[in-house]
């Protein structure tokens, strides 16, 4: 009877390591040679909205006049702009999901053993790969994008940490804060290109 005890539990911790082994080894691949396109690209600039959390019907859906409920987004998606759907993965968190958006790639299982706080396997992303790139938002997700950038081209400006529960008393304080750091980002960098004086 203690030998098939001991079988089982073998068995069964055998079953529970390969678990690790499967899900928490890293999606990437180093040491590939980059290749490039000869097409030009199909927009001289990308503005990259993430509304984390939305869901695709609410913005989809029409109200009972049958108008829509974002107007000015619906005519970007139908007229003007290209658009997309991201569907999440486990883990649905905010990181994870920027990180398949903007690097490509859905993130290392294992950053869960860091907390989310850095990404233990260094990756490429889209900001990484364009001119210049600034970036508003979360103290977690940004510093990740910018830490393997090489160059000065990539800016981020996060909010405190502290002070991450914009929604508790009043939401637009989240709005003010983006709109005045992209006015005064904005009027520093024209001023650094020489643009504006």
């Amino acid at each position: 009877m203690l030998l098939f005890f001991t079988l089982g539990l073998l068995v069964h911790f055998v079953f529970f390591a390969s678990i690790f082994d499967i899900y928490f080894t890293s999606p990437l691949v180093h040491g590939m040679t980059p290749h490039f396109t000869p097409l030009p690209p199909p927009a001289r600039r990308l503005v990259l909205f993430v509304a984390d959390g939305l869901r695709a019907d609410a913005l989809y859906e029409l109200d009972e006049n049958g108008n829509s409920r974002a107007p000015f987004i619906r005519n970007i998606i139908m007229h003007e702009g290209s658009w997309g759907i991201s569907h999440t993965r486990v883990p649905t968190e905010s990181r994870p999901g920027h990180v398949a958006l903007i690097a490509g790639f859905y993130e290392d299982v294992s950053a869960v053993a860091k907390g989310w706080k850095e990404n233990p396997v260094e990756f490429d992303s889209l900001f990484n790969e364009s001119k210049y790139t600034w970036s508003w938002g979360s103290p977690d997700i940004l510093p990740m994008f910018a830490k393997g950038a090489s160059g000065d081209h990539v800016y981020t400006h996060s909010y405190d940490a502290k002070k991450e529960d914009f929604g508790a008393h009043d939401a637009t304080k989240l709005d003010s804060w983006v709109f005045d750091n992209v006015k005064v980002r904005a009027i520093e960098w024209l001023m650094k290109m020489h643009i504006f004086t």
